[in-house]
């Protein structure tokens, strides 16, 4: 469906930027979850822009359920979250009725829904939805953790500025709980953010890469075909705006490896099938193998930037320059890590569901 993901445990998403509320719906999530409210707001809290590096765009996402808990507990019916936008300047977004912003959704937008969109801050193509994702996805992270599944996202690089690698899985996973600025060196992330200042002083941008690991999947899940792990996931991943690139495990750099050193040989430790590498990135034949689950996506620059720009009037058919005004951010990369914990979460949710039922994620 065209705002739903999901078979087993689906997530709906509704609403505009500049709307009263935005909001999310979980549908078939098993009764009986606990429900973390400050877990909830934590995890908006590192979606929301922080410092000269983000948006002055500044929302509360005082978030609320009104329906499918009880009790602090999962009821097992649709679980309705609501968050209100009450920080909004629709009139800098005037000029954007019929003058597309290069590389955003205006133009594709006018062409699929015939000028009836609400254009004000992007409407339903804004990244200001992405709350209502983090809200559902953190309702969704935390039954994972309770059976022991942990997500953690830093970002990889920024600007041409490379974060160190992943080590120690769970210990780094930990430490990024926490990360407004979601980096394992705490030097590059410094180098990043100087990175992203000097591009905002240009009125520029820039975007990076950022880069997941899951530990605890089980060996087993994923549906060949085509609902394979890699498969949902990416469909998952490709809905954040923004994102233009997806990779898993080694990801295109396998192809210039040959296939004794691509290989992931296995072996036998503590009564477990483990492999000495992990180029696959946790998945073989769509299915989990047990190994963590790693994989990295390209985020593009924020495309609305304070340069003039040459691009069109599509209601008159007529060149021209735009010079954006509003609040916008010169990097989305660090503020886009939570939300693909929360996607994450969703995607998995929804596997495991589907793979032992709903209930076994009480």
């Amino acid at each position: 469906m065209k705002n739903t993901f999901g078979t087993s445990v689906a997530v709906t998403l509704f609403g505009e930027s500049h709307g009263e509320y935005i909001g999310a719906i979980i549908d078939g999530m098993a009764p009986g979850i606990d429900i973390d409210y400050d877990y909830i707001a934590h995890m908006l809290t590192l979606r929301r822009p922080s410092g000269k590096i983000s948006t002055p765009r500044q929302e509360q996402d005082n978030y609320k359920i009104v329906s499918g808990i009880c009790n602090g507990k999962t009821t097992g019916t649709p679980i309705t979250i609501l968050i209100p936008n009450e920080n909004v300047k629709s009139g800098d977004y005037s000029q954007m009725r019929t003058v597309a912003r290069p590389s955003h959704a205006d133009f594709t937008a006018e062409c699929k829904y015939h000028g009836f969109q609400d254009s004000r801050g992007g409407g339903h193509f804004s990244g200001r939805i992405t709350a209502a994702l983090v809200a559902a996805g953190a309702i969704c992270k935390c039954a994972l953790e309770q059976k022991g599944i942990f997500i953690g996202t830093h970002v990889k690089k920024c600007a041409g500025v490379p974060d160190r690698d992943f080590a120690d899985l769970a210990s780094d996973i930990q430490r990024l709980k926490s990360k407004t600025f979601a980096v394992l060196d705490e030097e590059c992330g410094k180098n990043m953010q100087d990175a992203i200042l000097a591009a905002a002083a240009e009125g520029d941008s820039v975007g990076g890469i950022l880069e997941t690991a899951v530990i605890g999947v089980p060996a087993g899940v994923g549906e060949p075909w085509f609902d394979t792990v890699e498969g949902l996931l990416a469909h998952m991943l490709f809905s954040i705006p923004a994102v233009k690139g997806v990779e898993f495990g080694t990801g295109f750099a396998i192809a210039d490896l040959k296939g004794s050193e691509a290989n992931d040989r296995l072996r036998i430790e503590d009564g477990n099938v483990v492999s000495t590498t992990n180029h696959s990135g946790g998945i073989n034949g769509g299915i989990t193998s047990g190994m963590p689950i790693i994989f990295r996506t390209a985020i593009k620059p924020t495309p609305t930037i304070f340069k003039p720009q040459d691009t069109v009037d599509f209601r008159s058919m007529t060149d021209t320059v735009l010079e954006p005004k509003g609040r916008h951010d010169p990097a989305i990369v660090h503020r886009a890590r939570v939300v693909q914990d929360a996607a994450t979460a969703i995607v998995l949710c929804d596997a495991l569901a589907l793979r032992y039922g709903t209930d076994w994620l009480r």
